[in-house]
């Protein structure tokens, strides 16, 4: 069923047009504006253009998910297979699936949103163009990710977007930005070194880089020693971008420093190729090499889901001066370690639960980086201690929609049934309950236990933040010293009013959610609600393309 009937030459151009776009966009974004196009000044002009391209993109990707069969969703839709460098049989090939078109359209959404803030609160840096052109590059070689089928153009398209990032979090960034983002740079670009090698000893044994054969002949024409070594040498660089615990370090670095688009970016959708690539790449092309690793992938999984919980209760405590920012990084490696879990059971149930959280993380700490930079922003400062100690009824007195929308967003981040996050992890716990043939259950459900206790964790922290942030500090105001009481204004300055008093007519108010803050943020709250009432819509793309890439390309 299709919703519009489209025909397969308007879907591949699409598909083409959502890929290349954004790249053309930004060589134009470098360019002098026509007279009749500066406005009022060139920057102005420079990032009306960036929302302007992002939202033909992100219109371009709900046309082609408007012709998408969703009748056939494991069928690869839209694709373009050219020949591009004989010698090697590398092709330029794309397509689509019910795995793939997910992402693709979370891509476009919050690309074009970040690109619609950034018109109205454009972080401090260098040139709006340069700022522009690299948010469309980052965003061409993400959809070129999800899109391509030739492991070669993976793997390019996989790198492409390292460069753009540091940039935005070396020019664009908070304190420490130069460390973070060397840290970055350097942790995915090792990872990627390793992958390729990978990548290449499939190719060669094999004879092909095409993901859509590899993935039809389910591993039979690779040995068990190779698997095993490509799954080790492609799962690690994967694993430095999901990032999976223990090779998560830079990101919290790179997520304090980040401008506030950048670490929606960062989170939303970058994170996302990593554990992507173990869908498309690993599961389907070398099952024998993920099923010996698949034990020390899940118990990788579930320290990472505890260590990042118990990082960020030790972040929110009073006194601990930690962070939002940085508690927000930590618990993604938690999120990211149970979308993990999901595909180390390699069971449907436990790849749709990871593809689930996927886009749930995507949507909900996409929020919740907006909604944090905006907090630092009137504050100006991301210190727990200090927001938690500025007035007594913090955000809720002194900006309630704002405090509202962010306690809205930690809810659903702690897995709220009803919410978007509930069904990935429940999902992911259900497959690790009852594992793929091969795999040791007492294994797995003990996995499955540590992981549901680590819900359990996630809820005490997300409600700690919700409690000091959003209600405001109930320790005596004598164990805070003036400074972490009283808020700052965006410039530095101390506001008027007693630290730590009542909410009073005379109580300094904070200015609440914007108009152009609302139309940037609406969208992620809605589908955030959409998916939680209504998983099917998702389900129902991803679980056909799930069950025929673990059946080795047979429907």
């Amino acid at each position: 069923m299709t919703v519009i009937d489209i025909s397969a030459s308007v879907m591949q151009f699409l598909l083409a047009f959502v890929v290349v776009a954004p790249l053309l966009g930004a060589v134009a974004a470098l360019l002098p504006a026509p007279p009749g196009l500066k406005g009022k000044n060139p920057d102005q002009a420079v990032l009306r253009h960036g929302v302007t391209v992002t939202g033909a993109v992100l219109i371009a990707t709900i046309v082609l998910a408007v012709g998408f069969d969703h009748d056939h969703p494991a069928t690869m839709q839209a694709t373009t297979d050219i020949s591009w460098i004989p010698a090697l049989d590398v092709r330029i090939h794309l397509g689509i699936d019910g795995i793939s078109l997910p992402l693709l359209l979370l891509t476009a959404l919050l690309t074009f949103l970040c690109a619609l803030y950034s018109y109205f609160k454009l972080p401090a840096g260098p040139s709006p163009k340069a700022f522009v052109a690299l948010v469309l590059v980052l965003e061409s070689g993400t959809l070129a990710t999800f899109a391509v089928l030739d492991l070669l153009l993976f793997f390019l398209a996989f790198e492409m977007v390292l460069i753009p990032m540091y940039f935005l979090i070396a020019r664009w960034g908070g304190g420490q930005r130069q460390a973070a983002a060397w840290k970055f740079i350097l942790y995915t670009l090792l990872g990627s070194v390793v992958m390729l090698l990978g990548i290449l000893l499939i190719g060669l044994k094999s004879g092909t880089f095409d993901m859509v054969a590899l993935a039809t002949d389910n591993g039979r024409g690779l040995t068990t020693s190779v698997q095993v070594i490509a799954v080790l040498a492609i799962g690690i660089g994967l694993a430095v971008k999901t990032p999976m615990w223990p090779l998560h370090s830079w990101l919290p670095d790179a997520h304090t420093a980040a401008p506030t688009v950048g670490s929606v970016l960062l989170a939303g959708v970058l994170l996302k190729m990593g554990t992507y690539g173990f869908v498309r790449i690993l599961l389907p092309i070398a099952p024998d090499g993920m099923r010996t690793f698949a034990p020390y992938l899940a118990a990788f999984a579930v320290v990472g889901i505890v260590y990042g919980s118990l990082a960020c209760l030790a972040l929110a405590r009073t006194g601990a001066k930690g962070d939002l920012k940085r508690l927000i990084a930590y618990s993604s490696v938690g999120h990211m370690g149970f979308v993990l879990l999901g595909i180390a059971t390699m069971t449907p149930t436990g790849v749709n639960g990871a593809l689930f959280a996927n886009i749930a993380h995507g949507l909900i700490t996409g929020l919740l980086f907006f909604l944090v930079g905006a907090v630092k922003d009137r504050y100006g400062t991301a210190d727990l201690d200090t927001l938690a100690g500025a007035t007594g009824a913090a955000l809720y007195g002194r900006a309630p929609r704002l405090g509202a929308l962010l306690a809205f967003a930690a809810i659903a981040s702690l897995g709220l049934p009803g919410l978007a996050g509930f069904w990935g992890e429940m999902l992911t716990l259900f497959g690790a309950y009852s594992p793929a043939e091969g795999l040791s259950r007492p294994a797995f459900r003990t996995f499955m236990a540590i992981g549901a206790f680590g819900t359990l964790l996630t809820a005490a922290y997300m409600l700690i933040v919700v409690r000091r942030v959003c209600m405001g500090e109930h320790t005596p105001h004598s164990r805070l010293s003036p400074d972490d009481r009283a808020p700052r204004a965006a410039d530095g300055s101390e506001p008027s009013g007693a630290a730590g008093a009542r909410p009073t007519a005379t109580t300094p108010q904070l200015a609440d959610i914007q108009t152009y803050e609302a139309a940037a943020w609406t969208p992620l709250a809605a589908l955030t609600v959409l998916a939680g009432l209504w998983p099917a819509v998702l389900l129902g793309l991803t679980d056909p393309a799930v069950q025929k890439l673990l059946a080795g390309g047979k429907s």
